[in-house]
């Protein structure tokens, strides 16, 4: 009986695949160049990548995203897969949608907190102390 599990989970193991052959959403560089597909990059500036990575998830799309750190400030390259053109440009059309309305809805908080120091700061205190605040007689 255990001569036969062996067999069967090498037999498992042999069949399939490497991880980077067929690999799914994110990725590395390395890994999509390898599958024999024609590769497409598309520059961004943004510093939010991290919030494209769920939109393109979401679409299917096998990418890569690499940090082109020989300008200043840096930019971020997106690799993908030459058929994935049209997907891309939709999570793209969806992510910058929904970046768009999320800074129109909120106003920054650091910001709001900045303001309200300034007018704190720039508060007239009356220094002047009065005994009689507060008593009645």
């Amino acid at each position: 009986m255990q001569a036969f599990l062996k067999k069967a989970k090498s037999a498992s193991k042999t069949l399939t695949a490497p991880k980077d052959m067929n690999g799914q959403g994110k990725q590395t560089v390395k890994q999509i160049t390898r599958q024999g597909v024609g590769v497409a990059n598309i520059e961004i500036s943004d510093k939010n990548i991290r919030a494209f990575e769920s939109t393109a998830r979401k679409y299917g799309v096998d990418f890569a995203v690499k940090k082109d750190v020989s300008e200043n400030p840096p930019k971020w390259l997106v690799f993908f897969k030459g058929r994935d053109a049209d997907a891309i440009t939709a999570a793209f059309k969806e992510f910058s949608a929904k970046q768009l309305t999320k800074t129109a809805q909120k106003p920054s908080l650091h910001l709001g907190l900045e303001n309200l120091m300034e007018k704190v700061k720039n508060q007239v205190l009356d220094k002047t102390k009065n005994k009689d605040k507060g008593r009645e007689l």
